[in-house]
């Protein structure tokens, strides 16, 4: 993202078409600036310790920190894996569960869980309120002179929608730019005839809601917890596999912590329940050299320019 600025959003000409549509929530510098400062502000939680950047860390793609469950306010230990923000414009749909479905709500689940921030938002406004050079920044970037949760939300947005990957080995390789070793581009076409059909596209996901054969009793429903649907239990939103290196651990409870281990459950590890995706009920066929090349493709979709653009810390 290094042509990018703090205040201009730009889709990359190479990825699919945008979900999230601007509409009332224009990215200005002013809006920008605002959402980081609210990203790495503790008083968005109850006790004023733990932020956005707490479980979504610029060093490991805005994902969580190498731990398989995110810890929340007074050390409690949440239920599922923090996954990466990255790329968020492009979703329509948010959290493991898709309980979300539109990007400026989507910070109210982090901050009212009990588990994470058990904060409620009257009291983040009451907060902020009470912080002049808040209301002040409040006032510049949204025309508000007292703050509300609305423009608390499209702040945190604004800021969120510049998380944008799109400059890792395979971007550049699509782009013309650069070319894969034998390794990586055997990988990649291994993962286009094994993998695509779940993660598919530029963006490696096709933003649907699947059971992958973790577990035969679910102890978190999934899906089924929103849709109340028995169909639907134990399904999960399929991730984008942008960073995939460094988002370890993996699936929606962190329980594999290499990428290796991935592949070895899908090709020997799937577990038979009722709700499983009819496509791995037979398992992946993968050969010990074919998983080596694919883990190498996978390592193609680091964007090392996330990781260090200075414009994103806090």
């Amino acid at each position: 993202m290094s042509e990018f600025t703090p205040f201009e959003f730009r889709a990359p000409d190479h990825f699919p078409e945008l979900h999230y549509d601007f509409v009332g929530n224009k990215v200005t510098r002013d809006r920008f600036e605002l959402g980081k400062r609210l990203f790495f502000d503790g008083r968005l939680s109850s006790d004023n310790s733990v932020s956005c950047a707490n479980c979504h860390a610029q060093v490991h793609a805005f994902a969580d920190h190498n731990v398989s469950l995110s810890t929340g306010v007074m050390e409690r230990i949440g239920k599922r894996n923090s996954p990466s923000i990255a790329n968020l414009a492009w979703s329509s749909s948010f959290m493991w569960d898709g309980g979300v479905n539109h990007l400026e709500v989507f910070s109210v689940a982090p901050i009212t869980d009990t588990l994470e921030m058990n904060e409620t938002m009257q009291n983040v406004v009451e907060k902020l309120n009470a912080d002049s050079l808040y209301v002040n920044d409040f006032r510049a970037a949204y025309l508000v002179n007292e703050i509300n949760d609305q423009v608390v939300l499209k702040a945190l947005t604004a800021y969120m929608v510049m998380i944008v990957s799109d400059q890792s080995k395979y971007d550049k390789w699509v782009r013309g730019e650069t070319t894969l070793s034998a390794d990586e581009d055997a990988g990649r076409l291994l993962f286009d005839t094994k993998c695509a059909s779940c993660h598919s596209g530029t963006l490696q996901t096709d933003y649907s809601y699947r059971n992958n054969g973790l577990d035969a009793v679910f102890e978190d429903l999934g899906r089924g917890r929103i849709t109340n649907l028995y169909a639907d239990e134990g399904k999960f939103k399929v991730p984008s596999l942008r960073n995939v290196a460094l988002t370890y651990p993996y699936m929606h409870d962190g329980r594999f912590f290499t990428m290796k281990e991935v592949l070895d459950h899908y090709s020997d590890g799937i577990v038979e329940s009722h709700s499983l995706d009819p496509q791995l009920a037979n398992g992946i066929p993968m050969t010990s050299t074919e998983k080596e090349q694919i883990i190498a493709f996978l390592k193609t979709l680091t964007d090392y320019e996330l990781l260090s653009s200075n414009w994103l810390n806090e």
